[in-house]
């Protein structure tokens, strides 16, 4: 027989949840609280510049408001003064280069849009009654289009979009509102004061309050992209042929470091953009030839995909046998590094910006070592194994005789930079290694004697 229940029996479940739920509410607000405090420290620690851009934010609107607050400049604008808030929220952006390019480009279409909306008040008005309307309709319909046509132009996309859809909003609002307010001229004149006044706000406060130069993030970006590569490759030799446990462990860091190298397109194309807009300042001069930094990134991206494919061989199903690729360990070894080496110096001497060329005779070392492995190739190695298990070895070589190419562009793109942009010349003096200040690196053979790896320290004289 079935236990018959209450209705209060069967709806104590549901309080009873409910009332545990209240109970546990204000420790999960706590919680979260205590959470986005601990993202907000995080966020504020990894770049400091973002709450001086805040405080620079507040400061702005606030010296901007002071038009609504006191009559006589209140007076002097009316509501048109708020045009000036408006101005300083869009335009005031983190760099300065963003900031000079949005308000420039602001002021400028603002102007210009202006003064042909209030022409075509003008001369549509000359017309009669009846036909000012249909003719403003026609002058917004053409600019409308041709405007936004031209927006699709490359390099009218890169550096004007913004100034162009600017333009398309004032003319309209200029050349519309005339129709129902003949006040067109001052109501123009006072829209582009505003708007001047509140773009030179912003560059003021974003250029001499602790200023952030995009074209500094720039130029350590592709360096810092360059040093990832150089980490992965120091590491990829100890990691596919598996030297030690330890080793493996202190490598994972870096075998992961070169995946943001993959999808830095688009920031530094949008950091070269915007650092085109930059005035001059520090090593950094006017017109500096950013558009080389593209190429540089290009051609380590490139580097980067080769790199991926390389990375795919450390975890693959497939292996060749230890023994196998213990055969091709000290060329593939010696290979690896050298072009680590050489991105490593070239990454030094560019974050610098020196001139020099101490990274060829890294790319010259691993050339020798590519010459070793391509003759260790051809010999009877094929025949001792079977073909299947020597394809990933195989293709694990060409990879990295493939890098040698990539890097050896890198550098030729790096020395037309350092030309193009005056970097500072030094002397690169090469001497004999030290036992002293440099440990010894040495790979074992499978006669298990050691050969000790040639070392060479530069000493750059500025």
């Amino acid at each position: 027989m079935e236990a018959v229940t209450s209705p209060q029996q069967e709806s104590s479940g549901p309080i009873t949840r409910g009332c545990q739920w209240l109970k546990s509410l204000p420790n999960k607000f706590c919680d979260k609280t205590m959470e986005i405090a601990r993202k907000t420290k995080k966020l504020g620690q990894d770049d400091p510049r973002r709450i001086v851009h805040a405080l620079k934010v507040g400061l702005a609107i606030t010296l901007v408001s002071l038009f609504y607050y006191f009559e006589p400049l209140y007076d002097g604008f009316g509501d048109s003064a708020m045009w000036a808030v408006l101005t300083v929220v869009i335009v005031l952006e983190f760099s300065v280069g963003a900031t000079l390019g949005k308000g420039l480009n602001r002021m400028l279409a603002t102007l210009v849009a202006g003064a042909l909306g209030v022409g075509a008040h003008r001369l549509a008005t000359l017309s009669g009654r009846q036909r000012e309307p249909i003719l403003l309709a026609t002058f917004v319909f053409i600019i409308a289009v041709v405007t936004t046509f031209i927006r699709f132009f490359p390099k009218v996309k890169a550096r004007y979009d913004y100034g162009m859809m600017i333009f398309i909003l004032t003319f309209c609002l200029v050349s519309v509102s005339g129709y129902r307010d003949d006040q067109v001229l001052e109501m123009a004149r006072d829209r582009f004061s505003t708007i001047l006044i509140g773009s030179c706000a912003s560059l003021i406060v974003c250029i001499c309050i602790f200023p952030v130069w995009i074209g500094e993030d720039l130029h350590k970006s592709v360096a810092a992209n360059m040093g990832k590569l150089a980490n992965f490759l120091e590491a990829f030799g100890d990691e596919y042929f598996k030297v030690s446990e330890e080793s493996n462990e202190n490598n994972k860091s870096y075998l992961q470091g070169y995946r943001s190298v993959l999808t830095s397109k688009s920031s530094e194309e949008t950091m070269a953009n915007f650092a085109r807009w930059e005035l001059g300042h520090g090593p950094f001069g006017y017109r500096h030839p950013w558009k080389m930094y593209l190429k540089v990134g290009n051609l380590t991206r490139d580097c980067a995909y080769k790199v991926e494919a390389l990375n795919s061989y450390l975890n693959s199903k497939i292996q060749t046998p230890a023994e196998i690729r213990g055969k091709i360990q000290v060329p593939c070894k010696r290979v690896s590094l050298e072009c680590s080496r050489a991105l490593k110096e070239m990454a030094s001497t560019f974050r610098k910006m020196l001139r020099t060329r101490s990274a060829v005779m890294h790319i010259e070392n691993s050339k020798k070592a590519a010459e070793e492995l391509k003759n260790l190739l051809k010999t009877s190695l094929w025949e001792e194994s079977d073909l299947v298990e020597m394809i990933p070895a195989a293709s694990v070589a060409s990879l990295l005789l493939e890098i040698i190419g990539c890097i050896e562009k890198i550098s030729e793109a790096v020395n037309e930079l350092g030309e193009a942009a005056s970097f500072r010349k030094s002397n690169a003096t090469v001497l004999p290694e030290q036992p002293d200040s440099i440990q010894q690196e040495t790979i074992q053979h499978d006669s298990n004697t050691a050969m000790p790896v040639p070392h060479c320290v530069i000493v750059v004289s500025e």
